[in-house]
This record gives structure tokens, C-alpha cells and sequence, in this order.
């Protein structure tokens, strides 16, 4: 069992924040966030007020990505080396990985997934680093295939992003689940690649056909969010016999939670709804998750107890009837079609990592809160995650060798 690992990013003051003379709000003190609220803080303190100057966080890794000259500055490349390694250590030894990014519109969800050409993101040195093994990360070496994959969800409805379509409008994909393997995409394309270059090339077609509009915060704000999934399998000698040990890697860039602005058009309304509504059901699912999970530590914690102080058949008959009165709370991962493609990464077996992008700025005080509140909640997640060997495999099979 693992808890999900969640990491806390926090990006420059945007132009329009400079503009505005906006007020950094957020400090990061090694794996602890902290956040001001300025509105109390103005104020005079008074016996009735209660609420909390500072409020702070504490998570596995915090990032202070405001001014390269500062001595805590973490760059793309500190990202990689924390989050990404993790990454591709899980992979080479078969575990099933899930990374996301969520926040606000504008947080640097995006530029910490993807980046730019002159500062590259996760989801490209992850790759890369699919290519160019370390030996650190595996003690034999092994024959490797890797397909990828890249959709995108977006009022909704699936779209592959690396396959052409016959029609004027892009047509939808249908999600499935698979009694074992759980839910997939139908139809959705999976493509070989034998290097990095070639990854490249698919990462930058799937992104130009993203679907982006402007909004009052950004001027090209991810409209959909996006699944960037890897398929690698090793062939490899186990005792001088063959097996097959299988990762998949989803990498996802959220679209970005905002309020509703009534100068939108009809469509930018409907897709903010969207969004809004596949987010809000994926906080549901993260926080019924946590409970669960913490209810079940809870139980084992009461039955470690009871079995040490009584180890009657009546004590037995306790343990069962304390577990018995706790009923894990019901999970709607079919509530929207992201929550469903990721109920493996939530709870299930992956081992999985989520990235929380904030704004520093005073004005973003409200969602900046609430990214914090929702990664708080993703840290107390239980997932089970396991190697994920298959059969041994015949004498003349082999994989293709880059």
C-alpha cells in the first residue's frame, strides 16, 4: 500500500498580477505551505474573530518557482529530479503510474507538464528518460516496447489527439471497463515508438490540437484536460526463464478550475460547467477516498489493539463487529468520464503523484485555498499498487530492442 505523494508549485506573479500591484500571499518553508489572508490580517484583532491569519499546509515536496535568483528556486529541472525520477523508477520496476496537475486556470499547470522548448516539463524528460535507462534504475537489463497514447476530454467527451478524422467535427471515443484491467478508451490509437524524437513529435501534434480559448485570467487557458498515457513493457530473464512485467504511465494536465464570468459566450459557459463539474466530482472522489482510507487505518489500528489486549474467541468476536459497523463510503468514479479513466490512479493499483499549481497572488486568495484544501485531502489517499508481471512467455518471443 502507498498514499499518493502530492507536491505544492508555486508560480511567478503573471503580467496582469504585476499590473495590479498584486500582494504575494504564499511562503514555502521546506515541505510546508503557508498562505496570509490579507483580509484578516488588515483587520484588528478582536476576541470574536477566530479565523487564522496564516494558514499552513504540509505536503511531500514544495516548490518556490517565483524568481530564479532566489536560493530556494526550483526550477524545471528540480521538478524532474524529485517527482520525475519517482516516475521511472515505478516504471522500470512494473509498477502502474498516474502524475497530475491541477489548479487554478493560469497556475502553471501546463508549463509544469509540458513546459516550453527553452524549459522542458515532466511529461517530456520523463520520456527521455525512457530512452536513455539509468543503470541505478534496474539491476538487469531488458528488452522494452513502448506505445503511447494522448486524448483529451472536453465537454465530456473523449478525443484522440493523434488520430486524423474523415469528418468536419472530431469524433468521440466511448469509455469501456474491462472486468480486470478496469476502464479504457475504445477505438483510442496506440502508437510505437523506437526514440525520444518520435515522442516528440506525437507530444507536439496532440498539443496543437488541443482545444484552448481566452479567459480572464489567461489567454490560452487548457478548455479540456488531457491524458498522456505510456505503455512500457520489458521482456526479461528471471531465473533463466522468461517474463513480461507491464507499467502504464498517465501523465494529465487538468484543465483549470475557475469561477464563471457572465461576459462569456454561451460555449465558453458550457465548457467552464464542464470542467467545473468533472473537478468538483473528482475533490468527491478524492475526499470519500480519504476517508475510506483513513477509516481503514483506523480499523487496523482498533483491531491490532483489541487482538493484543484479548486474545479470546470473545475478543475476536469484538474486532469483528467493530470492523463490521464501518462501512466504506460509496466512490462515484462514473460520475464523469475523467474520474472514471483514472479510478485505477485513485485508489487502485498505481502508485500516484499529484502536483498542485497556485498562484501567489493576493487576488487568488479563494482558489488558491482551494487547490490547497483539495491536494491536502489527495495526500491522505491509500492506493494499492503491485508489479504487474504477466505469464511467462514462449522461447521465441521477443519485444523490439532500441
Amino acid at each position: 500500500m502507498a498514499n499518493v505523494k502530492v507536491a505544492v508549485r508555486v508560480r511567478p506573479l503573471s503580467k496582469r498580477e504585476n499590473a495590479e500591484e498584486g500582494r504575494i500571499i504564499v511562503e514555502v518553508d521546506n515541505k510546508v505551505a503557508k498562505v496570509r489572508n490579507i483580509k484578516v490580517d488588515n483587520r484588528l484583532d478582536g476576541p470574536w474573530d477566530s479565523r487564522e491569519k496564516i494558514v499552513a499546509f504540509s505536503f511531500d515536496y514544495c516548490y518556490w518557482s517565483i524568481d530564479p535568483e532566489d536560493p530556494k528556486y526550483a526550477s524545471q529541472e528540480v521538478v524532474f529530479q524529485d517527482l520525475g525520477t519517482s516516475v521511472l523508477s515505478g516504471a522500470f520496476k512494473g509498477y502502474n503510474i498516474c502524475l497530475f496537475a491541477y489548479g487554478q486556470t493560469g497556475s502553471g499547470k501546463t508549463y509544469t507538464m509540458m513546459g516550453t522548448p527553452a524549459s522542458v516539463g515532466l511529461t517530456p524528460r520523463i520520456c527521455e528518460g525512457l530512452f536513455s535507462r539509468q543503470d541505478d534504475y534496474s539491476e538487469q537489463p531488458a528488452s522494452c516496447r513502448v506505445e503511447v497514447s494522448f486524448l483529451e476530454i472536453y465537454n465530456e467527451r473523449v478525443r484522440d489527439l493523434l488520430k486524423q478524422s474523415d469528418h468536419k467535427k472530431p469524433y468521440t471515443l466511448r469509455v469501456r471497463e474491462h472486468p480486470e484491467t478496469g476502464p479504457y478508451v475504445q477505438g483510442l490509437s496506440q502508437h510505437l515508438v523506437t526514440d525520444y524524437k518520435q515522442v516528440v513529435g506525437l507530444l507536439e501534434e496532440g498539443i496543437a490540437k488541443r482545444i484552448t480559448a481566452a479567459t480572464h485570467i489567461h489567454d490560452a487557458s487548457s478548455r479540456s484536460h488531457a491524458i498522456f498515457t505510456i505503455h512500457y513493457t520489458q521482456a526479461i530473464l528471471e531465473n533463466n526463464l522468461p517474463s513480461e512485467i507491464a507499467s502504464k504511465i498517465n501523465l494529465v494536465d487538468l484543465a483549470g478550475s475557475e469561477r464563471a464570468d457572465p461576459s462569456y459566450c454561451k460555449d465558453r459557459i458550457t465548457e467552464g460547467a464542464n470542467i467545473n463539474k468533472s473537478l468538483v466530482t473528482l475533490g468527491i472522489v478524492i475526499s470519500t477516498l480519504a476517508q475510506n482510507s483513513q477509516m481503514f487505518s483506523s480499523c487496523q489500528s482498533i483491531n491490532s489493539i483489541t487482538s493484543e489486549g484479548d486474545s479470546s474467541p470473545v475478543g475476536s468476536h469484538t474486532t469483528g463487529s467493530v470492523s463490521g459497523t464501518r462501512r466504506q463510503a460509496y466512490i462515484p468514479y462514473r460520475d464523469s468520464i475523467l474520474t472514471w479513466l483514472l479510478k485505477d490512479s485513485l485508489g487502485g493499483n498505481s502508485k500516484t503523484i499529484m502536483v498542485a499549481t497556485i498562484s501567489p497572488a493576493s487576488s487568488s486568495y479563494n482558489e488558491t485555498m482551494s487547490t490547497l484544501r483539495y491536494a491536502s485531502n489527495a495526500k491522505n489517499i491509500i492506493n494499492k499498487p503491485r508489479v504487474n508481471e504477466v505469464r511467462p512467455l514462449p522461447r521465441l518471443y521477443y519485444l523490439h530492442i532500441f
